[in-house]
């Protein structure tokens, strides 16, 4: 594995540190943590090829806080995140290899139903791609398609979750009208608000702020913040200012591999590994 070797120079200043807002320690470290998802050796290949993706990744994903997942483009961040929940299950001889689980049980063992495993672990993607259909219907969706609650509760369901994105003010009024036609802060909102309604232990976030501009972008960080009370977070980042400002655990991807993860605080200010300093010091990616 090839590593940078650090500059002869005086010690670096503490990274990021006027972007990232003090926060105490967890009180359980991360290792000791029961985890929401947990990798162990994980691989995954692209059709026929014969260097896997990604390379044996073994990360602890803790329970209702945010993971952020950060690195340069084409290191696997997203092939990692998407794994999560068996999207690349369509791809022509995509393989997998080692482990990866949800609370304890395997994604990919025998037992695992794959539209439940797409319940319990929902996604937002980087554009906001709400369905043609009206506000309540894109919400609604998910837990009408699964009979998750009755008929009669999905006025309750749908309220709740656009109270949890924030975004019940802005739209109580026109429940009927499209949901293509709001602004796309609101379209990325509605799009969480859709991945609550299945009513999901853990929520993915691919590049869920690159298309907003940075007043939506601060509210979808707002709400980020608030759901970790309720959901397990992981969100895959290009903005590292971001990972600093929304995430409580942050690991770093590499060419495939993780080479360091833990607490955001120590990985932004203190990095163990050389390629994470000179990643976050702009030396590389």
């Amino acid at each position: 594995m090839n590593t940078l070797s650090p500059e002869p120079s005086a010690a670096p200043a503490p990274l990021l540190r006027t972007t990232l807002a003090r926060r105490s320690s967890p009180a359980v470290p991360m290792a000791e943590t029961a985890p929401a998802v947990e990798s162990r050796d994980f691989k995954f290949w692209y059709g026929a090829t014969a260097e896997p993706t990604l390379k044996g990744i073994t990360l602890r994903v803790p329970r209702k806080a945010v993971t952020a997942i950060i690195g340069p483009s084409g290191c696997g961040k997203s092939t990692f995140l998407r794994a999560i929940n068996r999207m690349h299950d369509l791809l022509p001889g995509a393989r997998y290899g080692g482990e990866l689980l949800l609370n304890g049980q395997s994604i990919f063992g025998p037992g695992m139903d794959l539209v439940a495993l797409r319940q319990r672990v929902g996604m937002v993607f980087q554009r906001p791609n709400p369905f043609p259909k009206s506000i309540f219907d894109n919400v609604a969706y998910g837990a009408e398609l699964n009979r998750l609650v009755a008929p009669r509760d999905l006025p309750d369901l749908v309220e709740r979750c656009l109270r949890q994105a924030a975004l019940w003010d802005e739209v109580k009024d026109r429940l009927d009208q499209p949901g293509t036609g709001l602004s796309g802060g609101q379209q990325q909102r509605l799009c969480i608000a859709r991945a609550l309604g299945n009513q999901p232990e853990v929520l993915l976030m691919d590049e869920p702020c690159s298309a907003l501009d940075p007043i939506a972008t601060q509210r979808v960080e707002e709400l980020i913040h608030e759901l970790k009370r309720d959901y397990t977070i992981v969100i895959v980042t290009h903005n590292m200012q971001q990972a600093a400002r929304v995430s409580d655990y942050t690991g770093f991807f590499d060419r495939g591999e993780l080479i360091e993860v833990g607490e955001t605080e120590q990985v932004f200010t203190n990095p163990a590994s050389p390629r994470t300093e000179a990643y976050l010091t702009g030396r590389f990616g």
